[in-house]
């Protein structure tokens, strides 16, 4: 089975940082491209961000561009997210998923990792 396991979330003030982190298992990880998506309270998943199997192609959503950086590291199977400069809005459950930007699919079981943002 697929699994993602999401971690790094938690409260932090607006202007602040948080990395995310995403180990993923049960899958040829290198092979799959892979996305965040989130979900804030009350709202749909959004599409935040993407990344190529090899890490050389990135896309962003324009809420998050110049903001957020995408990375993996596939000798480790693990997927990144770099968020800087949070805001309020950034606030919600964020998962990584397997493919791209119009294909992404979650895992049966999503475990998802909360951020917060707010004074």
């Amino acid at each position: 089975d697929e699994q993602l396991v999401e971690s790094g979330g938690g409260l932090v003030q607006p202007g602040g940082s948080l990395r995310l982190s995403c180990a993923a298992s049960g899958f040829t990880f290198s092979s799959k491209a892979m996305s965040w998506v989130r979900q804030a309270p009350g709202k749909g998943l959004e599409w935040v961000s993407s990344i190529g199997s090899g890490g050389g192609t990135t896309m962003y959503a324009d809420s998050v561009k110049g903001r957020f950086t995408i990375s993996r590291d596939n000798a480790k199977n693990t997927l990144y997210l770099q968020m800087h400069s949070l805001k309020t809005e950034d606030t919600a459950v964020y998962y990584c998923a397997v493919g791209g930007p119009l294909n992404y699919g979650l895992v049966s079981r999503p475990q998802g990792t909360q951020v917060t943002v707010s004074s």
